[in-house]
């Protein structure tokens, strides 16, 4: 708990700014900076207008990220256009008070995004196709960083200042150690044999008809920018590809593997070097008659290598002192060399496996480094011309043909898909997400989307099949299951109340079961990690009251089954910080002032806004059919 307290109080801004690059400046407003005609603001926040485009590039990406939650589209673009709003007030305000970030701190941030980098490093080309995607230059981006970056300072000068006292960390290991005792009875779903009457399907079925609709589907027109094709347009000829192989040599050898032991004769400051010498000379004639492996076991020095014959392992050059690896490295398989000094004395080496480099051939490699050469040729191409798909799809967004004329595309087609489930390109989430959006639904082309690193689709749509409502024949089985399993919820509910009441008036759960035939489960001890109770039963028993005069409380939660748990609350026993806990109470005290520290943030954004000049002028309209 306490780290999840700790995650979610930190780096709102800098995880903001991650999800705006991934998918371009949706919370922003970026697009607000470009041609708007004479487009009507849905908002403003003093001068600064926001429109339904803004709305609806942060929409996208509140849809993308929250899928699966059942969360409505009014709601998530109502929380978008919310969203917007309070970053531009903070924005706002932290310009006013002076708050700044430099250009070089910027630069020095952009490197360090994952998105920017290949192989760990700042990759230039990404960074340049995404400012071309976005059609935006680079001291443009760097300024929208700025601010991103300083919104990020504020927040962390009021979060970081925040403490937590003993006694705020000791009230919360009070509440989150506690214990509960609980006894409880399950009622399952009372049996309905009594078949739902014709009217009661029929209002059933009319006054729930968004239950019954067939999901709204569409195809697409689309066209794929890959590396992979364009690589295999890349003319190949032995020259080239020799000239290839050299540079890429080291990708096609495996380096020699040596593996060695030693024994050691130690020698320091405090010892005599030439007794050391002695004895490796000594040990050196021995080995005549002795197995290495044994004789280091017995002499050697090095106490821990000594245990297993002396065994080094595989031998890496520089790890050791340059004369060992000059020994090691000159040794044949099977021999040992003379006495070796070094800084902690006299060793014998033995090389006890070695395989030889190898340098694959020109010929065994050539197939694969030809779709190498192809790659490598094709990645300059690729990223101009993707480049160039964003550009002409923004300035032709009616039609996919001029793409396809400039760039030597093909149009693709999809079968119908739905939001949640496609074939063949729309089997991709991002494909999915893109074709339902509102750009997309009336009829423009959408921004390239990217699929891996190598692939960029540009879709428009071809056919749209808004949901419609299913006959009620089609749907009288699944009318009929819902009435019924809501009657025996119905009878079950109406069951559970007349325990609790029962309960509440003063008898023990044990007569009111016998009563009804249930049995009586008992939990001892609970906490709040207790994993052996359905966790609505477990979060019901920790905010049920207390008992009350020696009289257990009563309780009623519901099951994911629709079942019934009827339990009395038999005892509280308030918690104490453990061994445990105190092990980790600085980081506890670090994570409540955090939390503590956001809640204050929170407080002072709220109050930023119901001060700044907000007029909201529409409310965010649905997407397009």
């Amino acid at each position: 708990m306490l780290t999840k307290i700790r995650e979610k109080s930190q780096g709102a801004f800098a995880w903001g700014i991650l999800i705006v690059i991934c998918v371009p400046f949706a919370l922003w407003g970026i697009n607000n900076y470009l041609d708007n005609g004479q487009e009507a603001p849905v908002a403003s926040v003093g001068n600064k207008d926001f429109f339904q485009r803004d709305v609806n590039k942060a929409y996208e990406q509140y849809s993308q990220s929250l899928r699966g939650l059942g969360i409505d589209e009014q709601t998530l673009k109502a929380q978008a256009l919310q969203k917007l709003i309070k970053d531009e007030v903070l924005l706002q305000y932290v310009h006013a008070t002076g708050l700044t970030a430099t250009d070089g701190n910027s630069r020095e941030f952009i490197k360090t995004l994952e998105y920017f980098q290949t192989d760990g490093r700042f990759d230039d080309k990404k960074y340049k196709s995404l400012l071309a995607s976005q059609r935006l230059s680079s001291n443009e981006f760097v300024s929208r960083i700025k601010n991103a970056l300083v919104m990020e300072q504020f927040q962390h000068s009021i979060v970081d200042s925040a403490i937590a006292t003993q006694y705020d960390v000791e009230n919360f290991f009070k509440i989150q150690n506690q214990q509960r005792d609980v006894e409880y009875v399950s009622l399952n779903l009372q049996p309905v044999s009594e078949q739902p009457k014709e009217e009661e399907i029929a209002d059933f079925y009319q006054q729930h008809q968004d239950l019954y609709q067939s999901p709204e589907q569409v195809s697409v027109e689309y066209i794929e920018l890959s590396l992979a094709e364009i690589a295999n347009k890349i003319v190949v000829t032995d020259d080239k590809l020799k000239a290839f192989y050299e540079e890429q040599k080291d990708q096609y050898t495996t380096p020699e593997r040596r593996k060695i032991s030693h024994i050691l004769f130690a020698a320091n400051d405090k010892t005599n070097g030439s007794l050391a010498l002695e004895k490796a000379l000594k040990a050196k004639q021995e080995l005549a008659n002795k197995d290495f492996a044994t004789l280091a076991s017995e002499i050697s020095d090095d106490k821990v290598t000594a245990k297993t014959g002396g065994d080094l392992g595989l031998f890496n050059v520089g790890v050791m002192e340059k004369a060992f690896e000059d020994a090691a490295t000159a040794l044949k398989q099977g021999e040992v060399s003379n006495p070796v000094k070094s800084a902690f004395g006299y060793h014998l080496i033995k090389v006890t496996e070695l395989l030889p480099g190898e340098i694959k051939s020109f010929d065994t490699v050539k197939n694969e480094l030809t779709k190498a050469y192809q790659k490598a040729q094709a990645e300059n191409a690729f990223y101009e011309s993707g480049e160039k798909l964003a550009e002409l799809s923004y300035q032709n967004p009616d039609n996919l043909q001029s793409i396809t004329d400039a760039l030597g595309l093909t149009v693709k087609k999809s079968t119908l898909f739905t939001k949640d489930k496609g074939e063949g390109i729309a089997a991709d989430d991002k494909i999915r997400s893109a074709a339902f959006t509102e750009e997309v639904l009336q009829g423009n082309n959408s921004t390239p989307i990217e699929l891996g690193t190598e692939l960029l689709v540009v879709l428009r749509l071809q056919e749209h099949k808004p949901a419609s409502l299913r006959n009620l024949d089609t749907v009288r089985k699944d009318v009929v299951g819902v009435l019924l399993t809501d009657k025996a919820k119905s009878l079950t509910d109406e069951k559970a109340k007349q325990i609790k009441v029962r309960l509440q008036s003063g008898e023990t759960i044990q007569i009111v079961a016998a009563e009804y035939k249930l049995d009586v489960k008992n939990a001892k001890g609970l906490t709040r990690r207790t994993a052996d109770l359905p966790p609505s039963v477990l979060e019901a028993t920790f905010k049920a009251a207390k008992p009350v005069g020696g009289k257990p409380g009563a309780f009623i939660t519901a099951l994911p089954s629709g079942d019934q748990v009827v339990a009395s609350l038999v005892k509280v026993t308030e918690g104490v910080m453990g061994d445990a806990d105190k092990k980790q109470l600085d980081l506890a005290k670090k994570n409540i002032a955090n939390a503590f520290g956001q809640t204050e943030f929170n407080a002072v954004l709220n109050s930023l806004e119901a001060d700044a000049d907000i007029s909201v002028k529409t409310t965010p309209q649905k997407s397009a059919e």
